[in-house]
C-alpha cells in the first residue's frame, strides 16, 4: 500500500495523500468534509482519491455519474462493510456465512414488514402511540409551557418508536422505564461517530458499560414482558431462534442495533423539520392550513381527546408537509454512500470516462454536495418550504447544466445501501408534525441561531450544535 501511494497506475484518479503517515487527510476531512471535497473538486475535477486513515477513498462528485456506481452492485459491494461496522459498534458477532448461514439474507427479507400493507399497520400503531404520548405530555398545557426542542423531539419520538416496535412496558411507571433507556441511548449515541471511525470502545469512557446495560434491556426474558410489539421485531426474534450459535446477548445486541437504526437519524431529522417550520411563519401557516383542511374534509376533530386516523394516501397527499420535510432533510443530511471494490475493476462512466479500481478500494458518493449545489437548488442555504412543489403537485424534476437529474435528494442513501425503513421514518416524522401543528399553538421562546454540528459528517443526519427553547399550548 505504501508503494501505491506514490505510483498511480494509468487510469487511476489523482491522489490526495496528506503528509502524516496513516492519517493522510483524516483530520482536515473530519473538520469539514464538505468544504474539503469542494476545494479538491475545483482543483482536480469530478473524480479523485483521498487517503483517509489508511483507506483510499475515490470520490465521484458528478451527480450524473452516480447511476454508474449504484448499478454496479456486484463489483461494488456495500453490505459487507456495513455488517462489519455494525457488528463492532453494537457488539454482536459478524454475520459470517460459515457460522450463520443465510442470516444476513433472512434479516434482509424481513424489511418487507416495513412496506405495503404491513407498513400501514405499523404506521397506524405509530399514530396512535404518538397521540397517546402527546396527550400524556401536553394535555395539561392550557397555558404556555416551555421546553427545549431537541429534548422534546427526542422524548416523544424515542418513546413512540420504542412502543410501536417493541411494545409497551406494562409496569406502572412504563414511561419512566423507557425514559431511563432513552437517557442511556443518548449517552451511547454521543460516542457513535467515534465507534464508526473505528476508535476502540475502551477509549470512550463509560460507553462500553452503557452499551452493555442497553443490550441487557433486550434480553428475551425482558422483551417477553413487553406487550403488543410489532410484526417486524417478532419476525426478527423468530429468525434469531433458528441459530443456536447466536447467544442470548448476541440476539439482544441485534435488537439494540435495530432500535438505533430506527431512531438514530429520525430524532434529529424531526428536530430540524420542526425548527425550520417555527423559524418560518409562512411555512408554518401553509402546512397547518393543509392539515386543518384535511381534518375538515374527513370530518375529524382536532385536539388531544380525539383519535385522528390517517390513511397512507392522505399522508402522501399532504404536499406542503412533505415538501417542508424534504427541504429540512436536504439541509441537514450528510451521509456518505460507500461501496467497496470486490476485485481489480474498471468502472465505466458516462462520456467514455473510466476509473481503474483495485480490490478493496472504496468508492464514495457525497450527496450533501448535490443538495447544496446552487445549479440544482437556487440559494441552497436558504430554507424554502415549497421547493418540492410545482403547480400544487409534488415536484420531482430537477436540473443541472440543463439536464434532468435522476438523483436530486438522497437523505436515505442509494441503491443497495438505501435505508429499508425510509417509508416508516417519513411517516413517523409527518405524523409527529401533524399532531403538533393540529393540536397546539407553537412558537420559539428564544431567538438564537442553531447551526449544524459537523461531528457526524458522512454518517447521516447532523445534530444541532445547541438546543433551543420553544413554547406550546393547546389550540383554542
Amino acid at each position: 500500500i505504501l508503494f501505491s501511494v506514490f505510483h498511480r497506475k494509468t487510469g487511476e484518479p489523482p491522489l490526495i495523500n496528506g503528509w502524516i503517515p496513516y492519517l493522510g487527510k483524516a483530520l482536515i476531512f473530519r473538520k469539514d468534509a464538505f468544504k474539503f471535497l469542494l476545494d479538491q473538486q475545483k482543483k482536480l475535477g469530478d473524480i479523485f482519491t483521498v487517503h483517509i486513515a489508511g483507506r483510499y477513498i475515490t470520490f465521484i462528485m458528478d451527480p450524473f455519474q452516480y447511476v454508474y456506481v449504484i448499478r454496479n452492485s456486484k463489483q461494488l459491494e456495500f453490505h459487507e462493510f456495513a455488517n462489519k461496522m455494525a457488528s463492532k459498534t453494537f457488539d454482536y458477532p459478524a454475520l459470517s456465512k460459515g457460522k450463520f448461514p443465510d442470516l444476513k439474507e433472512n434479516l434482509h427479507r424481513i424489511y418487507q414488514f416495513l412496506q405495503g400493507k404491513p407498513l400501514d399497520t405499523i404506521s397506524d400503531h405509530m399514530m396512535k402511540n404518538l397521540q397517546d404520548i402527546f396527550e400524556w405530555k401536553c394535555s395539561q398545557a392550557t397555558d404556555w409551557e416551555t421546553e427545549k426542542m431537541y429534548k422534546f423531539c427526542c422524548s416523544v419520538m424515542f418513546e413512540a418508536s420504542f412502543v410501536t416496535l417493541y411494545g409497551r412496558v406494562p409496569a406502572a411507571d412504563g414511561h419512566k422505564v423507557i425514559s431511563e433507556i432513552r437517557d442511556k441511548f443518548i449517552k451511547f449515541d454521543a460516542s457513535f461517530p467515534y465507534l464508526a471511525a473505528n476508535i476502540p470502545i475502551e477509549l470512550l469512557g463509560a460507553t462500553k458499560k452503557v452499551r452493555k446495560e442497553l443490550i441487557h434491556h433486550f434480553l428475551l426474558k425482558n422483551m417477553t414482558k413487553w406487550l403488543g410489539g410489532s410484526e417486524v421485531v417478532q419476525a426478527r426474534q423468530d429468525i434469531f431462534e433458528k441459530y443456536e450459535l447466536l447467544g442470548d446477548y448476541d440476539k439482544a445486541a441485534h435488537h439494540f442495533a435495530f432500535l438505533w437504526a430506527s431512531v438514530g437519524n429520525t430524532i434529529p431529522a424531526t428536530f430540524w423539520a420542526m425548527y425550520y417550520l417555527l423559524r418560518h411563519p409562512e411555512a408554518f401557516a401553509a402546512v397547518r392550513d393543509e392539515i386543518d383542511h384535511l381534518l375538515e374534509s374527513t370530518g375529524q376533530k382536532r385536539g388531544p381527546t380525539y383519535n385522528i386516523h390517517l390513511t397512507r394516501e392522505q399522508l402522501d397527499n399532504l404536499v406542503y408537509l412533505e415538501s417542508a420535510l424534504n427541504e429540512s432533510l436536504r439541509m441537514c443530511s450528510s451521509s456518505m454512500n460507500i461501496r467497496i471494490s470486490q476485485e481489480d475493476f474498471v468502472l465505466k462512466l458516462e462520456g467514455n470516462q473510466e476509473v481503474v479500481l483495485r480490490k478493496g478500494d472504496w468508492i464514495a458518493l457525497y450527496p450533501q454536495i448535490l443538495h447544496m449545489d446552487p445549479e440544482v437548488y437556487e440559494d441552497p442555504k436558504e430554507y424554502r418550504f415549497d421547493r418540492y412543489i410545482e403547480n400544487g403537485k409534488k415536484k420531482t424534476t430537477f436540473y443541472k447544466a440543463g439536464r434532468k437529474l435522476k438523483y436530486f435528494l438522497m437523505p436515505f442513501g442509494s441503491g443497495i445501501s438505501m435505508c429499508p425503513g425510509r417509508f416508516l421514518a417519513m411517516n413517523e416524522m409527518k405524523m409527529f408534525l401533524f399532531i403538533l401543528l393540529s393540536h397546539f399553538d407553537v412558537e420559539l421562546a428564544e431567538n438564537k441561531a442553531v447551526r449544524l454540528d459537523n461531528s457526524r459528517m458522512g454518517l447521516g443526519i447532523l445534530l444541532p450544535d445547541v438546543d433551543i427553547a420553544f413554547r406550546y399550548k393547546l389550540r383554542s
